[in-house]
């Protein structure tokens, strides 16, 4: 698990990637209502989409040999190695508009994204 400094102004990861509190209340959300209490999101990064990487989320129950475990108010993220190497410093959203609700990624790595928020390039 990562260790998470927050102030009123910032949330700060240590190590690794940060959850908003949307997204933990989200995930926390999904977990009751599938009566799966050691549920997970399961977030990895695969070549494709448009734009060279893709990331990909899924629900999950086991942590992986090669998996980083990340907490935010009861609510946990997996995500394996060689995925968290592209995914360094980022923060795991939930958003709610208009056009839907979905979890999003801001990656201070990806030098440009596409505009369906699920794919980016370095």
């Amino acid at each position: 698990m990562t260790a998470i400094t927050e102030t009123p102004e910032t949330l700060e990861p240590q190590d690794g990637l940060v959850l908003s509190e949307s997204a933990a209340r989200r995930i926390n959300t999904l977990a009751e209502a599938e009566e799966t209490p050691n549920m997970m999101l399961r977030i990895t990064v695969s070549g494709g989409g448009c734009s060279g990487f893709q990331y990909s989320f899924a629900f999950d129950d086991k942590v992986n040999e090669d998996d980083r475990l990340f907490e935010r108010d009861g609510a946990k993220v997996v995500v394996d190695s060689i995925s968290l190497e592209l995914l360094e410093g980022s923060q795991v959203d939930f958003i709610e508009d208009l056009i839907g609700s979905y979890f999003a990624i801001n990656n201070p790595n990806a030098s440009s994204s596409c505009g369906c928020g699920t794919s980016f390039s370095i």
